[in-house]
């Protein structure tokens, strides 16, 4: 049932789209041939008349249309008729190709201000971190370190926790044995390996040397850039990243005070084994209304504690008008240049093509969202959603309404249109990529399903 209700709300964001390049041509007295619903592959499903304008709704149910005369080969409007788009002004195809993104903005903004008004809250994005549990059975950090049932997780390292991604981030770069080590660190390590072994030389070391190594000590706490954690990006600092021998030297010393070269390894390669351990993490906690500053914990291998966390989301009140008016705002404003920084990410490659995710995650992710935390937070994703379908359509890409905007744009420049066949060639490949790009995002949707990562 949640599933079919997240299918209507996606419908709806769709028509909205479709419905406003519809109106607003309508307004400025252009003919509009055909408003479809899905994309024209297979059987016509149902099909009726608007006014001059044909309804269809496609077997296909992905995305939507609406068509001008200019568009249908045998239209039977004049080739100079002003109901042609194409012979419009420049100002007049603008507002009309950017109808839909605006259309979209507006709904989103009409949906949090609903949810606002109705629910008297917004989330803020910001979450609280409790200890729901420590893990028994093993010997982990957060035993060793005092964390216990209920307390508040304040901040690590200095930063403010405020999601579930910041804390654990901190503990997976902490983690023992992370395979880096800042440049100002090995240059310790080769100066104390040499300090402890006065007639070694600073390259190879002859094989049946037996060196002194310095006692293992723990690596600085990491210090990670506060705008990492907003974009959710890989953060790889400047420093030496261990090589493969490196790293099977590291467990080799584990432990060891000496070390018998077999004449195939330097001082440098010995002092990045050597000195790559472990980052110590500093938790402060709330305990009891009283704020506790833990002894260093030191994440495992694998960059667990050993606790399980519970999330809370910290939600603002909405108490009058101008609250819901501003603070609806504020939310769209904040998850759009989330949403403008990861597309950049996936622009430039930060985020692989495999992540991508489409109508069936969201469909599924939303009908989720809907059963087990209400319709208000459905409505809100369906919100975001529309944030993003205008966010993406604004790109420079055939096919899509910013594809349009750039020859408009390109037009006013040249104060001519571009050439009819190179629009042509453009549209016609740019839905090529489209349709692989389409067909990419529903094969990981399904493989997603299929191993349970949805």
């Amino acid at each position: 049932m949640h599933i079919i209700t997240m299918l209507l709300l996606l419908s709806v964001l769709i028509i909205v789209h479709e419905f406003g390049h519809f109106i607003v041509a309508r307004m400025l007295g252009i003919r509009v041939e055909k408003f479809g619903f899905g994309l024209p592959f297979g059987p016509t499903l149902y099909e009726t008349k608007w006014g001059n304008t044909k309804i269809c709704i496609h077997s296909f149910l992905l995305g939507g249309y609406v068509s001008f005369p200019d568009d249908e080969p045998d239209s039977g409007i004049p080739k100079d008729s002003p109901e042609r788009i194409a012979n419009r002004k420049v100002w007049e195809r603008f507002l009309v190709v950017s109808a839909g993104v605006t259309a979209n903005a507006i709904i989103a903004y009409i949906i949090v201000l609903m949810v606002a008004g109705f629910s008297g809250n917004l989330p803020t994005n910001k979450y609280n971190l409790y200890v729901e549990e420590l893990q028994k059975g093993k010997n982990f950090a957060a035993q060793k370190v005092g964390l216990g049932p209920e307390d508040k997780i304040i901040s690590a390292n200095g930063k403010k926790i405020d999601s579930i991604y910041k804390f654990v981030g901190t503990a997976k770069r902490s983690k023992e044995f992370n395979g880096y080590i800042t440049y100002q660190r090995h240059e310790e390590m080769v100066d104390k390996i040499l300090e402890l072994n006065p007639g070694l030389a600073n390259g190879e070391i002859p094989a049946g040397t037996v060196v002194a190594l310095p006692k293992t000590s723990p690596e600085k706490p990491v210090d990670v850039p506060k705008d990492i954690f907003s974009t959710y990006q890989e953060y790889k600092p400047q420093g030496k990243y261990l090589s493969k021998e490196e790293k099977q030297l590291r467990g080799m010393l584990r432990d060891k005070e000496t070390f018998i070269s077999e004449g195939n390894v330097t001082v440098t390669q010995l002092a990045a084994a050597v000195g790559d351990t472990v980052h110590p993490i500093s938790i402060v906690v709330e305990r009891n209304g009283e704020l506790i500053t833990l002894n260093p914990a030191f994440p495992n291998e694998e960059g667990i504690l050993g606790i399980k966390l519970k999330v809370e989301e910290v939600n603002m009140p909405v108490s009058t008008v101008s609250d819901a008016f501003i603070r609806s705002w504020d939310y769209l404003q904040r998850n759009a240049v989330y949403m403008i920084k990861g597309l950049w990410m996936i622009i430039t490659g930060q985020i692989p093509l495999n992540d991508l995710h489409g109508i069936v995650a969201v469909t599924k992710i939303g009908s989720d969202i809907i059963e087990n935390r209400g319709i208000w937070d459905g409505l809100l994703l369906t919100a975001l959603i529309s944030i993003d379908l205008a966010i993406v359509n604004l790109l420079p890409i055939p096919a899509l309404d910013g594809g349009h905007l750039l020859f408009l744009f390109i037009e006013k420049l040249r104060g001519r249109p571009v050439e009819e066949k190179t629009q042509e060639a453009f549209a016609k490949y740019g839905f090529v990529f489209l349709i692989g790009l389409m067909l990419l995002i529903i094969f990981n949707d399904v493989f997603a399903l299929l191993t349970d990562k949805l």
